[in-house]
């Protein structure tokens, strides 16, 4: 009985390192998006670029006029200069409703559900999709993807 009473406790400690590493990596991860969306926020591409990687792919999908979806790719550089130009006295302000994060060895994925203002006024939601990795030395995030709707928000 003593022999399996330590056998448990083993295995108890293990899970509980584990776990506890499992959230430690997660933070890690949301600390990556948190700082990605405080540069857009403030224009700060010094910022950004801390969490990107060189080759980011950057997507966006959309429902035209006509009503059809269209997947919009957007180069990276463009989006680092129109960040960079951005106007001081234009807020935008993107707010995540929850984060879930899944990692598998050096890959992660983030689904972080938004809703957008600029200006205060509500513009837009919908979903990003980011793909991290870890590079040995840090969590990248080496593609964006994001949904945009004015329909079925509740702002």
């Amino acid at each position: 009985m003593k022999i399996l009473r330590v056998v448990l406790i083993i295995c108890f400690c293990c899970f509980i390192t584990e776990n506890s590493s499992a959230q430690s990596e997660k933070e890690e991860i949301k600390k990556v998006i948190k700082l990605f969306f405080k540069g857009l926020q403030n224009g700060d591409t010094i910022a950004i670029k801390k969490t990107i990687a060189d080759d980011l792919v950057l997507q966006t999908t959309f429902m035209n006029k006509e009503g059809a979806s269209v997947l919009r790719t957007e180069d990276a550089g463009k989006f680092l200069k129109s960040l960079a130009s951005k106007k001081p006295e234009d807020i935008w302000e993107e707010k995540l409703e929850s984060y879930n994060i899944q990692v598998d060895g050096s890959m992660a994925n983030v689904w972080t559900p938004y809703k957008f203002y600029l200006n205060y006024k509500f513009s837009h939601c919908g979903v990003n999709s980011f793909q991290l990795f870890n590079n040995g030395e840090k969590w990248v995030i080496i593609y964006l993807i994001d949904t945009r709707r004015r329909l079925g928000c509740n702002n």
